[in-house]
């Protein structure tokens, strides 16, 4: 048969037009028309090559086609199959199924499995990358969706080891794997090419118009899978790495996380097999897994040590789990170790990236910012920016939100592992050190502009050494901190626990205002008592007075434990006097004053006060002396005294050192002394006074205490919509800034003044608001004021039970903190009394 019924008989069995397989082959439709039509001059040999591999020709097909080219008669019409399919027929023998047997006991994966399963539109070649960190499951997930996708490539399905993080292994050559692929669709060894271009050429022609599955595994970098492509429609690719391969253009991506918990215990449960697990609890099977990190290597390999010990429990395996040391070790079983596999992923690491990786696993905390990797690795951002993203592309380290950088744990053991084998420790301790260095800056610079009326009563902020980042505006000043605030603490546990006392105090006071806001009392405790510890460690006595007050607040004002905080005043007061520190003892015998006044023991409070007043002349500091003063006038008034002198000396010291924070101060207490007296005129005048300070100066915090003020003033004139409308100000400025101290204060403000007003149904939605807010701050005396706030309001609906509930709540609280008063007349014109809560009880 001549050239040309031979070339449509080969299109028409693969059921192509001829513009269709001009569009496969890059030969123009014209000539194709020619051709078959018989018009053409013998066609040149590399147009022929083109046209048998977008036909799919087999090697004899081939040979066929190009001999009827030349007038060989080689082809005729006994070698041109009937059109039975849209696939050419395949020579004997090369039909590979490669693929290794599904793994055992695979388990969870279900949404991944749908996605590599959901067959796409094959008229491209299809690629699907399978990325992940050591030991995910990549290799078995891709195995598992290959044998269930088996059916849709008859022709066949390629698998190959390309040995990227093998440890021992050379990662396969291109030209090396094309070899292997190339026989196994059945290629002659003699037939195929030395160069890696000519491989790669002939293995696209042999793979045109097939249907075959191919899965390359372990894949080191985009080069060596570059080649191993087919170019034509109708084969799927699916490769796996420990790196993300960015630089494949159009491949579909499945990036691999730890198992879900419930999938990380089925795992270990099926790998440990034979019922080994039965009768477990629950709570130890979450527990082990969750101490492998839920990643499907370590949960297996933990499985296999439970099986092959039977005289183990779960509970056993957990005991030695526990130990972070030697995790990694207990994390081995034959050939297979969790360690070797993040040992392997860290061996092609350039060494200045294998230095970043060992660095930045010293963080104490556990998310970092690039501004603390920089301090870390001692680079600027941009070069810090892109060793963290070769590292997140090698899987190394996880970006859970944007910006924000983590290690799974056990990569966090290896690389601190790696850090202490590798690193001098002068050369460690130096990085932890710049990293301490760039807390303290950070933490003063975003208090300056979150509260920066207050910077006089913060340690000074330290020099810049690293990038920092910039604080725009008091909300996102706050919202580093909060961000950053477990880092700071576990950073400062660390500084405590290695030799950097200064550091611990130096976070702790400079945060004190935050958690006090924020009601962040656990933190505020943990920072407070590590450097307690920290000072008494380096025999600092001063370190040590300052932090007895700093920890006696943290009882006094979020747990109202005045006891307690007046013990650690006095122990603060004795410490400071020692050591000449009279700053420190100025400031334990004021707050000493403050919680004995509380404690209705008012003649020691005088006398500690009186105290304040004369050591705080030896010490030139205007803060001190406008805290003690103004403590004292709250004093006053907790004791029905006339408190108008005090706070009016505190406004006239305030003023002679222009310090609108002490001003705005001094004039808030000055409203209170006349509120008490009567005078709601004048202490309205005052809190707008401090209020303009406050505006003026950009000072949230203090707008929310001068709104609350002016709420309190114009309720107690019985000016229901003024006080009605300052405490919605407050609210919605308390929520804006995040402010829950001040969010409470204005919510039960709101709430009292709608049992004034009758509105009871609307007071219990807001005493319920008051108490919700009360547990976040974990404060017990605003937990007796909401109480106190519902019971009033089911009263007033004659819901006596609801009622009875509630005060004897609020009584149980008073009762078990040693309280038989708060002092809420002072400040919100609430006076709550364990007599009144009582006699309330009685009449119900």
């Amino acid at each position: 048969m001549a050239i040309g019924a031979s070339l449509r008989a080969w299109r028409e069995r693969a059921l192509l037009t001829q513009e269709q397989l001009a569009e496969r082959s890059g030969i123009s439709v014209r000539s194709i028309r020619r051709l078959e039509a018989g018009g053409a001059a013998r066609p040149r040999s590399s147009s022929l090559e083109l046209l048998a591999a977008a036909l799919g020709l087999t090697e004899a097909e081939r040979a066929a086609l190009i001999g009827a080219a030349r007038d060989t008669g080689a082809i005729g019409t006994r070698n041109v199959p009937e059109r039975s399919g849209a696939f050419p027929s395949r020579p004997p023998g090369a039909v590979p199924r490669q693929l290794p047997a599904p793994p055992p006991a695979f388990t969870g994966r279900a949404a991944e499995s749908a996605d590599l399963e959901r067959i796409p539109d094959m008229s491209t070649v299809v690629i699907t990358s399978i990325d992940g960190m050591a030991g995910i499951g990549k290799t078995a997930l891709a195995v598992h969706a290959a044998h269930r996708m088996a059916g849709h490539f008859p022709d066949g399905q390629l698998f190959l080891d390309l040995h990227g993080y093998t440890e021992g292994v050379a990662p396969v050559e291109p030209a090396d794997a094309l070899d292997r692929m190339l026989r196994a669709i059945g290629v002659p060894g003699d037939q195929i090419p030395g160069d890696l271009d000519d491989r790669a050429a002939l293995y696209r022609s042999r793979m045109a118009g097939r249907k075959v599955l191919v899965l390359l595994d372990n894949a080191a970098s985009e080069a060596q899978v570059a080649p191993l492509l087919p170019g034509t429609p109708g084969c799927l690719v699916v490769v796996t790495s420990r790196r993300r391969l960015v630089g494949l253009d159009q491949t579909r991506v499945v990036s691999l996380d730890v198992l879900p918990l419930p999938d990380a215990v089925a795992l270990f449960v099926n790998a440990a097999g034979d019922g080994r697990t039965a009768g477990e609890s629950a709570e130890a099977l979450a527990e082990v897994v969750e101490l492998c990190g839920r990643l499907p290597l370590a949960v297996r390999i933990a499985a296999a040590r439970l099986r092959a010990r039977p005289a183990w429990s779960v509970e056993n395996l957990v005991e030695r789990l526990r130990d972070r040391r030697h995790r990694l070790v207990e994390l081995e079983a034959g050939s297979r170790s969790v360690a070797a596999a993040l040992e392997s992923s860290c061996r092609d690491l350039d060494p200045q990236l294998r230095r970043a990786y060992r660095l930045l696993a010293l963080h104490p905390g556990g998310e970092l910012d690039r501004y603390a990797a920089a301090a870390l690795l001692d680079a600027d951002l941009s070069d810090t920016g892109r060793l963290i993203e070769q590292l997140v592309d090698a899987h190394l380290l996880q970006e859970p939100s944007p910006g924000r950088f983590g290690f799974h744990d056990l990569v966090r053991d290896h690389a601190r592992a790696a850090a202490i084998r590798d690193e001098a420790e002068p050369d460690r301790r130096a990085a932890i050190a710049r990293l301490l260095d760039h807390h303290r800056y950070a933490a003063s610079a975003a208090m300056d502009v979150a509260y920066p009326h207050e910077r006089s009563r913060r340690p000074g902020k330290p020099r810049a050494r690293t990038p920092v980042p910039a604080f725009p505006d008091p909300v996102r000043a706050g919202a580093w901190v909060e961000g950053e605030l477990s880092n700071l603490v576990a950073a400062a546990q660390h500084a405590a626990e290695h030799g950097w006392p200064e550091h611990v105090s130096h976070v702790g006071a400079t945060l004190h205002r935050y958690l006090y806001d924020r009601g962040r009392g656990a933190e505020a405790a943990t920072l407070h008592q590590h450097a307690l510890a920290a000072a008494r460690a380096a025999g600092d006595g001063h370190g040590e007075a300052d932090a007895l007050v700093l920890l006696g607040k943290v009882h006094w004002w979020f747990h109202s434990r005045l006891e307690q905080a007046g013990e650690l005043f006095e122990l603060a007061a004795a410490t400071a006097h020692a050591v000449g520190h009279h700053l420190g003892e100025v400031r334990a015998l004021t707050s000493l004053g403050a919680v004995r006044s509380l404690q209705g023991a008012h003649a020691r409070a005088a006398d500690h006060f009186a105290a304040a007043l004369a050591r705080v002349r030896h010490v030139s500091d205007h803060d001190a002396e406008l805290d003690a003063l103004c403590f004292l006038g709250w004093h006053h008034l907790r004791c029905g005294e006339p408190a108008v002198d005090e706070f009016e000396q505190c406004v006239a010291l305030a003023r002679a050192h222009s310090d609108r924070n002490g001003e705005w101060l001094a004039l808030h207490g000055l409203g209170y002394a006349h509120r008490t007296d009567g005078r709601f005129e004048r202490a309205i005048e005052c809190f707008e006074q401090a209020l303009h300070i406050c505006r003026a100066v950009r000072d949230q915090r203090g707008t929310l205490g001068c709104l609350i003020g002016l709420a309190c003033a114009h309720r107690d004139e019985g000016h229901v919509a003024p006080a009605a409308s300052y405490y919605e100000q407050a609210i919605d400025l308390a929520r804006e800034v995040g402010n829950p101290s001040w969010e409470y204060e204005a919510v039960y403000g709101l709430g009292r003044l709608a049992c004034v007003a009758g509105r009871a149904e609307r007071a219990l939605v807001l005493f319920h608001q008051a108490l919700d807010l009360a547990t976040t701050l974990g404060r017990p005396v605003a937990d007796v004021r909401a109480h106190d706030g519902l019971a009033h309001a089911h009263h007033l609906l004659n819901e006596r039970d609801h009622a009875r509930r509630h005060w004897q709540r609020a009584l149980d609280i008073l009762t078990d903190l040693g309280l038989t008063t708060i002092g809420t007349d002072i400040s919100y014109g609430d006076r709550i009394t364990t007599t009144a809560i009582r006699s309330h009880l009685r009449d119900l």
